[in-house]
């Protein structure tokens, strides 16, 4: 566990020096919300539930949950999920 805390903190220290953008570094999940109508959730692990009123989706710090209505992924790749409809709430 101290090596993986260690590798952490070097990751971290160099995005700091060289800054570059911690998500990348540290493979951290990169959420964007526009109004209510839409997510962009970079970095997943995975999509874990899918229904009009709720997505669940796997990261690395975590289960992301988006709750709404008319809930639908308008494209999904290794990368990123993009979810559309009427958002009510969100988050960790």
């Amino acid at each position: 566990m101290k090596e993986k805390n260690k590798e952490k903190n070097l990751k971290k220290n160099i995005a700091a020096m060289f800054e570059l953008p911690k998500d990348i570094m540290l493979n951290l999940p990169y959420v964007s919300i526009i109004g209510n109508e839409e997510i962009l959730l970079q970095n997943h692990k995975g999509l874990i539930e899918y229904s009009k009123n709720v997505v669940r989706i796997k990261t690395t710090i975590g289960i992301f949950t988006a709750n709404g209505e008319d809930l639908y992924i308008s494209k999904m790749t290794n990368e990123y999920i993009n979810i559309l409809g009427k958002i009510k709430n969100c988050g960790y």
